[in-house]
């Protein structure tokens, strides 16, 4: 970890928090399909569909997230929502009985959780616009090793209490909301709010709504390509959760792929790294590898569709994640100024949506003929995903020059 050395103790506080939130947050979310289906002992449709509410409440989130961020400010914007997704996964034991609550409930975490992502990319773009687009991979790095330890006792956890799981969630929520709210409030204290935040005007700075959208090659064919992304990704807890589960595997195999997930993206970098100099310099061009890591990966579930299988394919998907996941803050933050926060709020939104279609429609498939036909559905959605992402990529190829935040 001697890398560390080079960032100063902001920086390291920060990668402290974000693994220990998302350790918590991986608690839960691979166990939502099953806990619907295992403990409440409903359909995979009806699992598809909790996540399909989670999803369209995080595509609110993560469209409002974006368009407040200059309009009430960074802490205000972060830290409420944390302390409400807090308040929303402690609920969540209590009225497990009531499905129709627990539905809207789970939209609602939805909606809190997505809200503090766009602000939280932005501030990060914002207060290290020099370093933005390493500190964007070292950062997805480190929530990562949360990743990896928080399923590594998902599958855990899960024989012993669901519940569990939830509460500890909230509690890293709460524990991260605090963590921004003396954060921010040491960075006000010391007069670097202003690099952070604009608390009055819209966050075009006088740029009208209509204007921001119509700049569609900035944000459509990205955004777009990340809506298919996702909608294949769907496949590993509509289509490989239950199919562990049907095959009499215990509930750890799931969280081991997980885990190996977490694993990779820490102990693969230099394999990326590699990637990156070789094939993919630009930010564009890690977009449309990365589509095609995750097409490699569902066309092995559909060849092998087995565990080594789904083994083999996690490896290949995680690489294409480790592609994506820094490329597109660091694309936005690098070209949209002080309109940074709003794209990184559109996009997140629209790859959302592939989360909110994608369950359903992959669910209601399992239950009708299991894993195979998933696994053809989620190869097709990566051969759009890729399409978009060149046609974005030739379409900015003329605009390499970044223009920086202020």
């Amino acid at each position: 970890m001697k890398f560390l050395e080079q960032y100063p103790k902001e920086v390291k506080g920060f990668l402290v928090a974000s693994l220990v939130n998302s350790a918590g947050g991986s608690l839960m979310w691979p166990l939502v399909s099953m806990y619907v289906f295992d403990e409440l002992g409903r359909s995979m449709a009806d699992a598809g569909f909790v996540i399909l509410i989670q999803s369209v409440g995080g595509i609110a989130g993560q469209l409002l997230g974006g368009g407040l961020y200059h309009r009430i400010g960074v802490k205000r914007l972060i830290v409420g929502s944390l302390i409400l997704n807090a308040l929303g996964l402690f609920t969540l034991p209590f009225i497990n009985s009531y499905w129709l609550f627990f539905v809207a409930m789970m939209g609602f975490i939805g909606f809190c959780n997505a809200v503090s992502l766009p602000a939280i990319q932005a501030f990060v773009g914002f207060r290290f616009a020099d370093r933005r687009g390493e500190l964007f991979n070292v950062i997805y790095v480190a929530n990562n090793i949360g990743v990896a330890a928080g399923t590594a006792l998902s599958g855990f956890l899960a024989e012993f209490s669901y519940h569990l799981s939830f509460i500890l969630n909230g509690v890293t929520s709460a524990g991260f909301a605090l963590f921004f709210f003396a954060y921010l409030s040491r960075i006000d204290g010391i007069g670097g709010g202003a690099a952070v935040k604009l608390k009055k005007g819209a966050p075009s700075e006088g740029k009208g709504m209509g204007l921001l959208l119509g700049n569609t090659r900035i944000y459509l064919y990205m955004g777009l390509g990340s809506l298919f992304l996702w909608f294949g990704n769907s496949i590993w807890n509509t289509g490989v959760s239950p199919y562990i589960i049907s095959e009499g595997m215990s509930k750890t195999a799931y969280g081991y792929l997980w885990t190996l997930n977490g694993i990779l993206i820490f102990v693969a970098q230099p394999v990326t790294g590699a990637i990156k100099r070789l094939f993919a310099r630009t930010e564009n061009a890690q977009m449309t590898i990365s589509a095609m890591f995750y097409l490699s990966a569902y066309v092995v579930i559909v060849i092998m569709n087995n565990y080594p299988g789904m083994v083999l394919a996690m490896v290949l998907a995680t690489l294409g994640e480790m592609l994506i996941s820094p490329a597109i803050p660091s694309f936005i933050a690098e070209r949209c100024g002080k309109e940074a926060p709003f794209y990184i709020g559109l996009v997140g939104g629209l790859g959302a949506a592939g989360r909110v279609i994608g369950p359903y429609i992959m669910g209601s498939m399992y239950d009708g003929g299991g894993l195979p036909p998933v696994a053809w559905l989620a190869a097709g959605t990566a051969v759009l995903s890729i399409s978009f992402f060149f046609a974005h990529s030739r379409m900015n190829r003329a605009n390499a020059a970044p223009e920086r935040a202020v």
